[in-house]
This record gives structure tokens, C-alpha cells and sequence, in this order.
């Protein structure tokens, strides 16, 4: 018997990455997903990996258009009839550079489908009958300066406030928490480490990067019963990074 046995969840931009590494362990502990990204291709290739139909079901869209959400969930109901949990991973980070020389077309961006396009997942998610819990996908960068990604930290640090809030007006029957990690070994965060890999590992207390797996198990943490007393709070994952002495 797994802990999600007979529970449907839904993990945002899980094709690849740490969304695909939540995906898998939710399955492993019994729960059927259901995972979207942009590429139909590479999410058949991600349901495969899940073990296939009665598994896991992938449904390919632009996480921030209104019918894709629409889509997604009349196949959750359609599928497996109700949706316990959701899991707000999908995010872009399409303008590297300093706050002040980010375009504001790609500012507009970043917030639609990091915060508007979680905030809207959520509301629909209410909606559609979920009945247990949510976990937004933040970051590290959304709590400390983060230079080169300035405001890819800002939209994250919208997250974490965002899960304060709606843990606040969606309790006592839906929990809201967030996790926020610092790189992990990802294709999205290759830029972050690529070619210095030992140099930014350094850096970390436990001297290596994250990989998907460490993000995976506090989430489905976050979404089970052990965490049946927790809701409005953000979950740092980051090898010690942020231990740094102030002296």
C-alpha cells in the first residue's frame, strides 16, 4: 500500500526535470498524474517513463492559455473523476540580465506564466473540486539577490508571498506550502553551473548541487498526511547555501 494510493495529482511543466521527479515519486507511493508541458512528444516519453496508462496521463499546452487549463481538467474528470493535489511547477526564466535592463515584454512574461499562470492553476484547480493540497514550485532566488536572474527571483518571490495567501483563504480544507530550492541539476538551470560545476558546488555546505530527487521528496512531503498540519510555509532547499556566517 502507497500513501497516495487512490489519489490523482497534477503536476504543471513535468516532462523533464524536478516536475518529472515528482511525478515519479508520487506514482511510486500509489497516486495516478497527470503532467502537462508544451511538448506532446517528450511528455509521451515522460508518461512512459511514469509506467503508462493507469499511471499517468500528459497533456500537452502553454501553461499560462485559459484552454489548455480547461482541457486538463475535463481529463481529470473524465479520467479519474476528482484531483487531490496540485503541484505548480511550470516556470520560464526567458531574460537573463539585471532588474533594470529586463525588457518589459519579458517582465509581462515571466509574471504570466510564473505567478498569474499559478495563481490561475490554483483558481481553476478550486474549481474543479481539488480537495487537499497544493505545492508551488519557488526558488532560492525569490529570498536572496540573485544576479543574472534578478527577475526570475522577483516572480518567485511573488510565489512564496502568493502560497501565504492562498494557504490563508483556502484553509481549513486546502493546505498551501511552497518549496524553494537553491541549482539543482536540471537542463533549465544548466547556465547557472555548466562548466564550473565543482567551482559552484563549493559553495554549498554540502559541497554538491541538488538534483530533482531532492526537491521530490519534501514535496510529496508537503502533500501527505505527515505534513497534515502544515500549510502557508516555504521549505528551503539548498545544501546549506543560505547558512553563510554573517561575521
Amino acid at each position: 500500500m502507497g500513501r497516495f494510493d487512490g489519489k490523482t495529482a497534477l503536476v504543471t511543466g513535468a516532462s523533464r526535470g524536478i516536475g518529472l521527479a515528482i511525478a515519479q515519486r508520487l506514482v511510486d507511493d500509489g497516486a495516478r498524474v497527470v503532467i502537462t508541458a508544451r511538448g506532446q512528444e517528450t511528455l509521451d516519453a515522460a508518461v512512459a517513463e511514469l509506467g503508462g496508462a493507469g499511471h499517468a496521463i500528459g497533456i500537452a499546452g502553454k501553461a499560462d492559455n485559459p484552454d489548455h487549463r480547461a482541457e486538463v481538467f475535463a481529463s481529470i474528470t473524465s479520467e479519474f473523476g476528482s484531483l487531490d493535489f496540485l503541484v505548480n511547477n511550470a516556470g520560464i526564466n526567458p531574460a537573463d540580465g539585471k532588474a533594470l535592463d529586463v525588457s518589459d515584454d519579458a517582465v509581462r512574461k515571466i509574471f504570466e506564466v510564473n505567478v498569474l499562470g499559478s495563481l490561475a492553476w490554483t483558481r481553476d484547480a478550486v474549481a474543479a473540486g481539488l480537495s487537499t493540497a497544493v505545492v508551488n514550485i519557488a526558488s532560492i532566488a525569490g529570498v536572496t539577490a540573485a544576479p543574472g536572474i534578478a527577475l526570475y527571483g522577483v516572480s518567485k518571490a511573488a510565489i512564496i508571498n502568493l502560497t501565504t495567501q492562498l494557504a490563508y483563504e483556502l484553509a481549513p480544507g486546502i493546505r498551501v506550502n511552497a518549496v524553494a530550492p537553491a541549482v539543482i541539476k536540471t537542463d533549465f538551470a544548466k547556465a547557472l553551473y555548466e562548466g564550473r560545476e565543482s567551482e559552484v558546488s563549493a559553495t554549498y555546505p554540502l559541497k554538491r548541487l541538488g538534483v530533482p530527487g531532492d526537491v521530490a521528496g519534501p514535496v510529496t512531503f508537503l502533500l501527505s498526511e505527515d505534513a497534515a498540519w502544515i500549510t502557508g510555509q516555504t521549505i528551503i532547499i539548498d545544501g546549506g547555501g543560505s547558512l553563510a556566517p554573517v561575521l
